[in-house]
């Protein structure tokens, strides 16, 4: 965790990208709050925080009594959500930047192309 973002905020992504990336099947179970706590070497209740934002996005589940389990859908979900903060935090500054400078979406389409060559 070295991010400037709250740790329990990177604790949720990091199940949210384990699950996006399928190491976390649906219905299975995310790591218990002292794996993840032991794991960072962050305060239990903070890994709590983190998992309870995932908790109230409807992307886990408590099992009572066997622990945490990532909900049937979750992963759809999670990209539709994460698809959709692409598009405005990215694109659509992008589009924007790009009118000002007269470039269009042909020109803009093809300088994204050139691009993923070259990287």
């Amino acid at each position: 965790m070295d991010d400037s973002r709250p740790i329990f905020v990177q604790i949720a992504e990091q199940i949210e990208n384990d699950i996006i990336d399928g190491a976390v099947a649906e219905d299975a179970a995310i790591p218990s709050i002292n794996e993840l706590a032991a794991f960072h070497r962050i305060n239990p209740a903070t890994a709590l925080k983190g998992v309870n934002r995932l908790v109230e996005q409807g992307i886990v589940a408590k099992r009572r009594g066997v622990g945490m389990f990532v909900v049937p859908g979750a992963r759809a979900r999670l990209i539709e959500r994460r698809r959709d903060e692409f598009a405005a935090d990215y694109l659509r500054p992008l589009i924007t930047e790009a009118a000002k400078l007269g470039i269009g979406i042909d020109e803009l389409a093809g300088m994204l192309r050139e691009e993923r060559i070259l990287s």
